[in-house]
């Protein structure tokens, strides 16, 4: 399969993870993390969105010092969209560590949620901002 098939797929994936994911985002803001099944779809859906967004670098910048190539983007708002992403993910384990001990919310899960929705505005943006690519992509199907 071509590198821009691949992309194509990965793309659209991380459209579909984001709408997904800022759905469980606005759920578990809403009713304060209190229900523990939309804890766990959140934890799987994040997983998913990672794993997808770890894809997308892979098949930009292969396995090469990627975060070198991310700190060198002449895009201001890629280079956001990657710190924003850093501390989403970090403030991510920190809080399933949390969870998995305490079962109940914590004051970084709060901090994790507000990176969290600063890094999918920036993903929005960051998609609009190439939304050629998915007019072209189309054709790939």
């Amino acid at each position: 399969m071509k590198k821009s098939k691949k992309l194509s797929i990965c793309n659209w994936s991380l459209i579909i993870l984001t709408i997904i994911i800022t759905i469980s985002s606005i759920q578990l803001e809403s009713t304060h993390s209190q229900d523990e099944q939309w804890i766990w779809f959140h934890i799987v859906a994040g997983t998913m969105f990672v794993t997808a967004i770890i894809w997308h670098l892979y098949l930009h910048f292969n396995w090469k010092s990627w975060i070198k190539c991310l700190h060198k983007q002449k895009s201001l708002s890629t280079r956001w969209l990657a710190a924003f992403g850093a501390l989403t993910f970090l403030s991510a384990v920190a809080t399933l560590v949390h969870w998995f001990a305490t079962y109940t919310h914590s004051p970084i899960g709060g901090i994790h949620g507000k990176f969290g929705f600063v890094f999918l505005i920036l993903s929005i943006f960051h998609t609009t901002r190439r939304i050629k690519f998915f007019k072209t992509s189309i054709s790939f199907s």
